[in-house]
């Protein structure tokens, strides 16, 4: 009898992987350089050109409002591209089409950047097209390889997230630098420029994807909606609803935390000053530096002190840090509301907390999604997990734009607005670490290894 033998290992990546890793650094400096800009950009064009203190507290919500409602849609539309990619289309067809869409969004806005609906038309199609085509892109990375390749799936998607982090320092860097020195129709048209080249690159490599073809409306709603499944999303949903919280105060980084830097002492070190834009660049940068931090060092260490840091004690560990890090920028708007200028310092070092309760939440979090649900279930609750930080935005939206008309969160001015923020954590906090105590987990990655083993150990 003949024993079936695993086909030999290659040690070439798929031809299909340049394209795609180049698509994704060009798309993630699109998407990362124009919103570096964009709060400070609203505030300076649309709602408080001539820099009226009295206008300064509103003005600053309405950009708020809209940067995080532009963020909560992008942050949606992954749940709507998914289904179009997985059921109907194709990712292929989902990918380059919606790009499209998403250049036309950044033409939007170099060209209508004295026009406020125009812009704003031009925000909408770029929220489509990054949301769009957010749940497809990663996915397509995993649909390139085969039982002779997958051992080097692992390596690939590190230059994967590689590509966004980079993409996204260099932008924060430069796009604010062409805003100040050239103006605001430069600075949104390099940005759509690079993603005019990311479809072109993805375009480019068209002859060389492995393209799934979908499974249909049918057959998709089935497998996602089967009795099992509606057990795992219960499950998951359990953790996730504690999610939008930590989204609410970590995507304030890219937005309040920028406005905050406007009013700071922002030189780094003695004749040398950066753009309030430009320190959210430490974000990304802290962010590589802690994730094999956290991978290699701290985790292991952790366990070898004979604690279990499951995902659900990283959640809960990263959601306190994060809290704390509005603790350092609710105590620097303080010295900013007395008349004070602290030093920009101190945003860094909030930075620095936020960084690490990133990687315990963002990273574990979306693991997660993948590992606690079944097969034919993990890029539905991939775009779930996107959800929550939809869901986060906009509630942080629409208390900006409580606070823009008078309403009831115009109350919390200054350092209050900073305070609340932290309450809501706190609150958020404690009542995870209560229910996380009942959850009841299941690993389906896990159970898949074991059964593997089994069989291996049967076959013997």
């Amino acid at each position: 009898m003949a024993i079936p033998t695993a086909p030999p290992k290659k040690g070439i990546f798929p031809r299909a992987v340049p394209f795609i890793i180049g698509n994704e650094a060009a798309e993630r400096f699109s998407f990362y350089g124009m919103r570096s800009i964009l709060s400070t950009f609203l505030v300076a064009q649309f709602f408080n050109p001539t820099n009226n203190p009295a206008l300064q507290t509103t003005a600053d919500a309405q950009a708020n409002d809209q940067v995080h409602f532009f963020v909560a849609l992008a942050y949606f539309m992954p749940l709507i591209g998914g289904i179009a990619a997985d059921w109907i289309f194709g990712k292929y067809k989902v990918i380059l089409y919606v790009s499209i869409v998403y250049c036309v969004g950044h033409a939007f806005l170099a060209a209508f950047d004295t026009n406020l609906p125009w812009f704003t038309y031009g925000l909408l199609l770029i929220a489509v097209g990054a949301g769009g085509i957010k749940s497809s892109v990663s996915a397509n990375v995993g649909d390139q390889f085969d039982q002779s390749n997958k051992h080097l799936m692992s390596k690939v998607y590190g230059w994967f997230y590689f590509s966004i982090n980079a993409g996204s320092v260099v932008a924060t860097v430069l796009i604010p630098y062409l805003y100040a020195n050239y103006g605001a129709s430069v600075a949104f048209g390099v940005p759509g420029i690079l993603m005019a080249l990311a479809t072109l690159i993805f375009w480019s490599g068209r002859k060389r994807y492995v393209r799934m073809p979908p499974v249909g409306i049918a057959q998709g709603f089935r497998q996602t909606f089967q009795p099992e499944g509606m057990k795992a999303i219960g499950r998951i949903l359990l953790v996730f609803m504690f999610i939008p919280v930590f989204w609410a105060l970590w995507d304030q980084n890219l937005s309040e935390w920028v406005l905050q830097a406007t009013k700071l002492d922002r030189e780094i070190w003695s004749g040398f000053t950066v753009l309030p834009e430009q320190v959210q660049t430490v974000n990304p940068f802290f962010l590589v530096t802690m994730i094999p931090i956290f991978t290699y060092g701290i985790y292991p260490a952790v366990e070898r002190l004979g604690i279990n840091f499951t995902p659900l004690r990283r959640i809960g560990t990263g959601l306190l840090l994060t809290g704390l890090s509005f603790v350092v920028i609710a105590l620097v708007q303080e010295r900013i509301d007395l008349g004070e200028q602290p030093s920009v310092w101190w945003q860094v070092l909030a930075y620095l907390i936020l960084s690490a309760g990133e990687v315990l939440v963002s990273i574990t979090g979306l693991e997660y999604a993948y590992t606690h649900s079944p097969k034919a279930m993990k890029s539905f609750m991939t775009a779930v997990w996107l959800l929550t930080v939809s869901a986060g935005n906009l509630f942080v939206s629409m208390m900006n734009g409580s606070i823009a008309t008078g309403g009831f969160f115009a109350r919390f001015k200054g350092a209050d607005y900073d305070w609340f923020f932290v309450g809501l954590m706190g609150v958020n906090f404690l009542l995870f670490v209560i229910i996380s105590v009942f959850l009841k987990e299941r690993n389906y990655v896990a159970e898949a290894e074991t059964a593997e083993q089994l069989s291996a150990k049967t076959d013997v």
